[in-house]
């Protein structure tokens, strides 16, 4: 039985008001797993937990519960300088998060690769000049024919948006108020109603491909 590339088994990030307060004032819970040669769209509102859920993906998050395998091993367990290897974090300002160093590095394993196997899009430019759509198009392509998992976040304010999803990704998530729910088609996306609400008249604008773009 072959290991998926991704699997986010039982996490869970809590954060409190201080490190008194007994009740958490936001959990972020996500159980899922994705093969290799595979692009996933993620949708959800600010603040609903779409970025933590990419830290802790890639190991510069802590979660309070669960795990990240990448290919069978536990990120969490990687050296620090390392887990870039197995799972990266593209920004859309290009900033790099620092990891909150919680072990010595002498006690963490070696990454074992050279190059990422999780690949995560934190809502990419999309400019709708001079091809860069079908640019953009064609290296997620190429990352998820090439055996990747790519993880698409994208805030929807234009139709096109939504149709490069719909054109990239064969399965979707979407995070909402801490909830990561799993859509195999961006229809099924579209009939959830929290979904819906979110996406507002985007929902229904949505309109032709884009491949014919550049």
């Amino acid at each position: 039985m072959s290991v998926p590339a991704l699997q986010v088994e039982g996490l869970v990030k809590r954060y409190y008001r201080s490190r008194l307060a007994r009740a958490a004032t936001f959990t972020l819970a996500a159980d899922f797993s994705v093969d290799g040669g595979a692009t996933v769209g993620v949708l959800g509102p600010n603040g609903s937990g779409k970025t933590t859920l990419f830290e802790l993906i890639t190991g510069s998050n802590v979660p309070s519960e669960g795990r990240v395998l990448v290919s069978g091993r536990d990120i969490h367990r990687v050296r620090y300088a390392e887990r870039d290897r197995l799972a990266i974090h593209y920004h859309q300002s290009y900033q790099v998060r620092a990891f909150r160093k919680t072990r010595m590095v002498w006690m963490l394993e070696r990454a074992q690769r050279e190059r990422p196997l999780v690949h995560l899009f934190d809502e990419p430019q999309f400019s709708i000049q001079d091809g860069y759509i079908g640019f953009m198009l064609q290296f997620f392509r190429r990352l998820r024919d090439e055996g990747n998992v790519v993880l698409l976040c994208v805030h929807p304010n234009e139709s096109f948006h939504l149709e490069v999803l719909a054109q990239s990704c064969e399965r979707f998530l979407f995070v909402h108020r801490g909830k990561v729910l799993q859509f195999g088609n961006m229809d099924a996306v579209m009939a959830h109603p929290d979904a819906r609400a979110y996406l507002g008249g985007l929902a229904n604008a949505a309109g032709s491909p884009v491949t014919g773009r550049g």
